[in-house]
C-alpha cells in the first residue's frame, strides 16, 4: 500500500517537473524568438527594412509562409506602408481594403482595445489566419497578419502573448526609426539652408565686389589709380613718397582687338557698356593676382606685377592673361550687339625695371600714378602688338620663369620696334 502511495507521488511529481520542463521550453523559446527579432529589427533605421526584417523572422518562428504589416495613419485614414511576402496581389489588394474599412466604420476602438469583435474577424478571417491591430503612436496605427501555420494548428494564447511582446518591441524599433527619420529630414533642411546662405553670402560678395570695381573704373578709367599707390599713400599719411627704385617686375599688356572697328559699328553707348564689362570682369583676374593697373588707354590696359619673388611675378600674369581670355568668351555670349568674336591680345615681359610712384600737380587737383620705366615695359608692349586673334605672347625671360608650369611653343625670333636685338617671342 505504501508502495502505491509513493507510486503516485512520483507520478505527480513527474507530471509537475514535466509541466515546469514545458513552461521553461516556452519561456526559452519566447525569449530566444525575442532576442533574434530583436536583434534584426534593431540592426537598421529604416522603417520599411524594419517592418520587413520583423516579418520574416516572425514568420519563420510560427511556421507561416504569408504575412503582412500595414501602417495607417490616423487622420487621414490612409495607408502609409504596406509590407507583405509570400501573399498573393488580390490577397494584399483584399486586405488593404478591408483594413481601410475596418478603421473607416470601427475607428480608433478597434486599435485602443487590441481586438476585433466576429463580425470584423469573420470578415477578414477568409484573407490571414493571425490577425493583430496595434498602435505605433497615436496617429501611427499598425495591423499585423500572418497566414496559417504550416503545421494547420490555430494560434493559441501562448502565440498571441509572444507576438505582443514581438509587436512591443516592433513599436520601440519603429518610434526609433521615426526619429531617426525626423532629425535625418531637419539635418537635410539645415545643411540646404546652410547652402543657401553661404551662396547668398558669396552672391553679397560677388556683387560689392563689382560695385567696388564699378565704383574705380566708371569715372573715367584713364584716371586709374593703381592701388599700390594707394597703399602708399596710406603709409604715408605726411604725403611723402618714397622715390622710385630698380625692382624686378612682370608686365602684361592687354589688348582688345578691332577696337576701332566696333567703335564704327556700335553706338558710343554700348561701346562704352561693353568696355566698362570687361574691364570690371578683367580687374577681378588682376586683383586676384596681385596686380595692379598702371595704364588705361581706350581699349587697352597695362598692369604691374611687383612680387618680390620673380618667378611670382611672372606665373602671376600668366594666371591673369590665362583668366582674361576665359572671361572674354563668356563676356561675348552676354552682348548680343557684338557681331564678332571679343578678342583680347596680350603680351608679358618680365625683369628689372625702375619703378615708383608720382605726383601730378594741376588746376584740378592732384593725381598719382605708379609706373615701371624702362625697355622692359616696351618690350612687353611690343610683344603684345605681335599678338593676334587672342593669343597671349610671353618674352624669353617670362618663358624661363614658368616653362615648368605651362606649355609653351616657340614663335621663332621677332625684330621688335625701337629694340636693337631680335626678341624670341613664345605663345601659351
Amino acid at each position: 500500500m505504501a508502495n502505491m502511495e509513493e507510486v503516485e507521488q512520483l507520478r505527480t511529481a513527474l507530471k509537475e517537473a514535466e509541466h515546469v520542463q514545458a513552461e521553461l521550453d516556452r519561456r526559452v523559446f519566447h525569449l530566444k524568438t525575442l532576442y533574434d527579432v530583436s536583434k534584426d529589427i534593431y540592426g537598421s533605421v529604416e522603417t520599411e527594412t524594419i517592418l520587413r526584417n520583423f516579418l520574416l523572422m516572425t514568420m519563420g518562428n510560427f511556421g507561416v509562409l504569408q504575412g503582412c504589416i500595414i501602417l495607417l495613419d490616423a487622420s487621414s485614414k490612409e495607408i502609409s506602408q504596406l509590407v507583405s511576402i509570400g501573399m498573393q496581389d488580390g490577397d494584399v489588394d483584399g486586405l488593404r481594403k478591408d483594413v481601410l474599412a475596418l478603421l473607416s466604420e470601427k475607428g480608433l476602438s478597434v486599435w485602443t482595445d487590441g481586438q476585433l469583435d466576429e463580425q470584423s474577424a469573420a470578415a477578414l478571417s477568409d484573407r490571414i489566419g493571425f490577425y493583430l491591430p496595434f498602435r505605433v503612436e497615436y496617429e501611427c496605427l499598425a495591423f499585423l497578419g500572418l497566414g496559417e501555420k504550416l503545421i494547420k494548428e490555430p494560434f493559441n494564447d501562448d502565440d498571441r502573448e509572444l507576438l505582443d511582446t514581438l509587436v512591443n518591441n516592433l513599436v520601440v524599433a519603429l518610434k526609433n526609426a521615426r526619429s531617426f527619420e525626423e532629425i535625418k529630414s531637419l539635418n537635410e533642411e539645415l545643411v540646404a539652408k546652410n547652402e543657401q546662405l553661404e551662396k547668398a553670402l558669396a552672391d553679397l560678395k560677388k556683387a560689392l565686389r563689382k560695385v567696388e570695381i564699378l565704383e574705380d573704373v566708371k569715372a573715367n578709367l584713364s584716371k586709374f589709380v593703381p592701388n599700390t599707390v594707394s597703399r602708399l599713400i596710406e603709409k604715408s599719411p605726411n604725403g611723402i613718397i618714397p622715390d622710385s627704385k630698380e625692382q624686378d617686375v612682370s608686365v602684361l599688356f592687354v589688348d582688345i582687338e578691332g577696337y576701332t572697328k566696333m567703335c564704327e559699328q556700335l553706338q558710343g553707348a554700348e561701346v562704352n557698356e561693353v568696355i566698362e564689362n570687361c574691364f570690371s570682369v578683367f580687374m577681378d583676374a588682376i586683383f586676384a593676382n596681385n596686380g595692379d593697373v598702371n595704364e588705361t588707354a581706350g581699349d587697352g590696359l597695362m598692369v604691374l606685377f611687383l612680387n618680390e619673388d620673380r618667378q611670382t611675378n611672372a606665373l602671376e600674369a600668366v594666371r591673369t592673361a590665362l583668366k582674361i581670355r576665359e572671361e572674354a568668351a563668356r563676356i561675348k555670349s552676354e552682348f548680343k550687339a557684338l557681331s564678332g568674336p571679343l578678342t583680347i591680345n596680350m603680351g608679358i615681359n618680365s625683369g628689372p625695371a625702375l619703378v615708383g610712384a608720382a605726383k601730378f600737380e594741376s588746376y584740378t587737383g592732384s593725381r598719382w600714378t605708379y609706373t615701371a620705366r624702362g625697355i622692359v615695359t616696351n618690350i612687353a608692349s611690343r610683344i603684345g602688338a605681335q599678338a593676334t586673334q587672342g593669343k597671349i605672347f610671353l618674352s624669353e625671360a617670362t618663358a624661363e620663369r614658368v616653362k615648368d608650369h605651362f606649355r609653351l611653343t616657340s614663335q621663332g625670333k621677332f625684330d621688335l620696334k625701337n629694340v636693337s636685338r631680335p626678341i624670341e617671342i613664345f605663345q601659351i
